[in-house]
């Protein structure tokens, strides 16, 4: 789906993915600029709009909320797609509400990150899983919304959890149950 030369922003920690997904980008029309973090991001949208942002939730050192609540103040216009490795429906929410127009999982291909940029609403006919999630999902999921709640401050979420705050890194360093079944 050729495009005439939109401007897009990615921001991701990961250089080598980066790199990928904007020459999959320029192939496809985009004009394509890229970050790695959110003070990175800033300065590269200081004065200047985009039509398209691909987004990674999880950077390095901050959340991708930041940086699409901060495109999303600074260009209300710019149609900005989250990825994740660590999926969880809080998050999804939460970029939907923020004003993301899709939430993709990765691994996602740059034809899905197309397709999801140009979406104007949602597909009723998405399948709906016959059982619940499984117990370890749950878990994820509840972190997360505990998490996001607590503004991603890790000791705040570790005590409000009444965990051990390494515990919880290392039950945060692990990818989503939900994608390990994809792998």
């Amino acid at each position: 789906m050729p495009v005439s030369s939109k401007k897009m922003l990615i921001v991701d920690d990961n250089v080598t993915f980066c790199l990928v997904l904007s020459r999959a980008m320029i192939k496809r029309g985009f004009e394509v600029v890229v970050a790695n973090d959110l003070e990175n991001a800033k300065k590269i949208t200081s004065g200047v709009s985009f039509d398209f942002a691909v987004v990674d939730l999880k950077l390095s050192n901050d959340s991708g909320l930041k940086v699409l609540k901060f495109l999303h103040q600074n260009n209300p216009d710019t149609r900005i797609v989250m990825l994740t490795g660590y999926a969880s429906i809080s998050t999804a929410t939460e970029s939907i509400k923020m004003g993301a127009v899709h939430y993709l999982s990765k691994p996602a291909n740059a034809d899905d990150i197309v397709s999801a940029l140009h979406k104007t609403r949602g597909n009723e006919f998405e399948s709906i899983p016959d059982v619940p999630l499984p117990l370890d999902q749950l878990e994820w999921e509840h972190i997360n919304r505990v998490l996001l709640s607590k503004n991603g401050n890790i000791t705040a979420t570790a005590l409000a959890l009444n965990l051990h705050r390494r515990s919880l890194q290392r039950k945060l360093a692990k990818h989503s149950p939900l994608n390990k079944e994809k792998m």
